[in-house]
This record gives C-alpha cells, structure tokens and sequence, in this order.
C-alpha cells in the first residue's frame, strides 16, 4: 500500500485526537465548579494527549492522497481506535483506580455508544468523569452519523451503499456536498440535545443530570449518572419523554437531512422507519400485556415501562428503569431477541438495523416464490425500488458474519469460564452495542465489573465490530487488503 495513505490516515486520526484531548477541558471545567480534585487528571490528560496528537499530525502533515476505498477503510479503523485510547486516559488515571483494561471498556462502550459499564457507584462517581462519559457518548454518536452518512455508503459496508444521500454521486468522492449535509445533521443533533435537555430538566431531573442524560439519549448510548438509570427517578413522564426521544434518534438523519435540505416529502415513507415503529409497538404492547397479565402490574404502569424497556433496547441506547430480567421468561426471551434488531441506518442505533431485516425477509420471500414458480420473476424489493444482487450480497456477508462472530463471541467468553446465557448475551449486546444483557449479572441493574481483563478486550474488539458495521474491520483483517 502507498506509504503516503498511511501517512495521510495517521495524520487524520491524530488531527481528530487533538481536538477530543481539547474537548477534555469541559469535564476539568465541570470538576472545578463542583470542587473537586480530578479536574488536574483531566488537565493532565489534555496536556499529554494533545501534545501527542499536535506532534504526530505536524509530523505526517502532507498533501492528502485522492480518496480510495483502502484509505476511507484504514482512516475509519484507525480514528476509532484513536479515540478510544485517547478517551481510556482519563479513565486509568482517575480517583476511581480503574486498570487499564477496565479503563479501555469504558472508554470504548462510551465512543461506540455502548452504554456498558465496569463502574459501580455512579451516584458517588467524579462528576467531571461522569460528563466525560456523556462527552464521549455524544462526540461517538456525531462520528457515527458521520460515518454512517458520508463514507460508509461508499464503501459498500453491508448494504449501506443503498442509502447514499445524492445516489448521483461519484462512488469515490463521498466529500462533495458533505459541508452542506454536516452542517444540517450536527444542527439537528445539537437542537434535539438541547430539546431533551430542556424536557428532562422541566420532568424533574437537575441540571447536570439533563445534560448528561441528554447527551447519551440522542446518542442512543445509554450510560446515566446513577446505577439505577432511570429507575432513579421513578417517574413515568421521564419514561415517556426518553422513550420519545429515543425513537426519534433511532431514525434515520438521512432522512431528516434530505427533509429539511431538499424538502424531499418522499423521503418520509421510507419503509425501515415504518417497521422500525411497527415492532417497537408490537413488542412493547406484548410485554405490557405479559405484565399485566402474568404479573398483575397496573395497564399504565406496564406501558411505561415496556415502552421504555423496549424503545432502550431496540434504539440499542440501554438505559434501564427496571430489572426487566426479573418480569418473568418471556420478556427475557424478548430481550434478547430484540438485542439483534437495532434502529435504522442513518442513526446512531446500532444492530443489524431495520432495512436489513427487510431485505433478508423479502429475500427469503422471493427464494420461496421461486420454488413455486421457478421461470417467473421475483425482484427483492425494498419499498418500491428493487434491491440489486450486489446489495443482497453485501446484506447476507453482513448477516453471517454478525452471526458467526457474535456466536464465536459466546463461545470465547465460556472458554473463560462464563455460563451459557451471559456468554452468548454478553457478545450480543457488545456486537450490536445496547449495554445490558439478559442475565442478572451484566442486566440491567448489573454491571459488566465482574468480568476478567481478558474478558473485557474481547467485549471492547466487539463493540467496535459492531459500531463499524462488522465488514469494516474484518476487510483490514485480511492480508489482501495489505497488497499494493
């Protein structure tokens, strides 16, 4: 590979590093006006990281090479591995003596928009780290629009090319309009975390706590400022308002972008946003009606929480206001397969996403229509427009590799001595990055503290498998890649 690409892409990542070790003085700022002493590891932090950064990117400063699928391919891997590491430091060197491995899960289940945590007493935590936390979840959730909206389309991740916002674009110059799109997508984040700051102080939350929970809602990431998450407030309107919220993030910003940019009405039909509602709904009513049935929960009482426990899960954000592992096995069983399902592309939600699911049951549908009428023609269809067969490979490679890595996942950490069901749940919930699984330990009242060092790289190497739309990371993994 031409050494200028891998000049050029270091001279990226660590142009990025320096501005998230410069985004560190934020929570310093937030230790300070509380008083207490971390704000100097923040400093230090920022001192240290930024130094790094600023020496690293004027030493590989050059003229940029004509993008390329092998560059926008080690550009992404290698910036979200920067972050990562970068926002560990603070982390490993905190009042909170966390080791390093614990340090880099917490670092990578913020960037990812994870929500996973390896910290108990959050009540009681630094409240500089505790922004930290909620800077990261936010800062993650704009690269993963980033990504998601302007390059991963153009490498041809796992379907993604199917959603370009000008499909009239030239496959290898996915910066030609992005100044105009970045700026209309980081203005609907900001207004929406502003909103839902707005909303969660006005419902009862304070100050702090709605900017922190504002931040990882949008981002549909997860992480709260107490260990009982929501449940802290036992508030059904708060419930209300973040499952709102948490449903609106799970749609896609393409859309809102091309919306307001273009006016395009036709984009509201979009039908991933369609069956991305259709089962948020199905699955909340029948856990509601499961609780109140099975369990004799008031109907009001039940809905709330269900929709909230449902919409967490499926926007892959993770708050919890309840122990749902304990409402009994079918909403286990819901759980876990709702882990899989994700939101849409164009979001911040992670998993296999909604347009994915209708390729594949459209497919599915297509192959046995064809077994009854082997000589007739039957397109794959997403909505109206008919799925290509380079699409549907791309959706299939997507598909089983998810599987495959995430069953492998399972199998690792019970070489390790886990039990079946956090094992398995555990390398679902990293690989399609919601936070909780489905056993009490790493549940939603539980914390992932208990696992090993070991156990932790592998559950950090999945989140970003799966933040990284899975084919992203493998393509670098393979020695073909590494060819001139």
């Amino acid at each position: 590979m031409n050494a200028t690409i891998y000049r050029s892409a270091i001279n990226i990542a660590a142009t990025c590093g320096l501005y998230l070790s410069l985004s560190m003085l934020l929570p310093m700022v937030t230790d300070l006006y509380y008083g207490h002493p971390d704000w100097k590891i923040f400093a230090i932090s920022a001192f240290m990281m930024g130094g790094l950064s600023l020496a690293t990117a004027a030493a590989t400063r050059a003229g940029p090479p004509p993008f390329s699928k092998k560059m926008g391919f080690l550009v992404v891997n290698l910036l979200w591995l920067v972050w990562c590491l970068i926002g560990a430091i603070p982390f490993w060197m905190s009042s909170l003596k966390m080791d390093f491995a614990e340090a880099f899960f917490e670092s990578v289940s913020a960037v990812t928009t994870t929500g996973s945590t390896v910290i108990v007493g959050l009540d009681h935590a630094p409240p500089g780290l505790l922004m930290w936390r909620s800077l990261l979840h936010w800062l993650g959730g704009i690269g993963i629009l980033a990504l998601g909206l302007f390059i991963m389309p153009y490498l041809r991740v796992g379907g993604l090319s199917f959603f370009k916002l000008e499909s009239s674009d030239s496959g290898d110059k996915p910066f030609a309009r992005m100044a105009v799109y970045s700026r209309a997508f980081i203005l609907i984040y900001v207004f929406l975390t502003v909103v839902c700051a707005i909303a969660y102080n006005a419902l009862g939350m304070n100050r702090f706590d709605a900017i922190n929970h504002a931040m990882s809602t949008v981002a549909t990431g997860g992480l709260s400022t107490h260990d009982a998450s929501f449940g802290y407030y036992d508030s059904l309107p708060l419930l209300w308002a973040a499952s709102f919220f948490m449903t609106l993030s799970s749609l896609p910003f393409s859309i809102l972008i091309l919306f307001i940019v273009r006016g395009r009405l036709d984009t509201l039909k979009d039908p991933q946003i369609i069956v991305f509602l259709g089962y948020v709904v199905f699955f909340a009513v029948a856990a509601s009606l499961y609780q109140r049935l099975e369990n004799g929960v008031p109907f009001h009482e039940a809905l709330a929480h269900s929709f909230f426990t449902v919409t967490s899960i499926l926007s892959t954000t993770g708050f919890a206001s309840d122990d749902y592992t304990s409402w009994g096995h079918f909403i286990v069983v819901l759980a876990f397969i709702a882990t899989f399902m994700g939101g849409c592309s164009g979001s911040t939600a992670g998993g296999i996403k909604a347009y994915r699911i209708i390729i594949l049951f459209n497919f599915v549908r297509s192959g046995l229509y064809r077994l009854i009428y082997p000589n007739g023609i039957h397109a794959v269809r997403y909505g109206p427009i008919t799925v290509d067969a380079d699409v549907q490979r791309n959706v299939f490679l997507f598909f089983i590799s998810y599987m495959m890595i995430c069953f492998a996942g399972g199998l690792l950490l019970g070489l390790m001595g886990y039990d079946a069901l956090t094992s398995i749940s555990a390398s679902a919930t990293a690989l399609s990055n919601v936070g909780p699984g489905v056993t009490p330990s790493i549940g939603p009242v539980g914390t992932f503290a208990g696992m090993s060092d070991p156990a932790l790289y592998l559950l950090s190497f999945l989140m970003l498998l799966g933040r990284l739309e899975v084919l992203t990371v493998l393509v670098i993994l393979t020695p073909l890649f590494w060819k001139s």
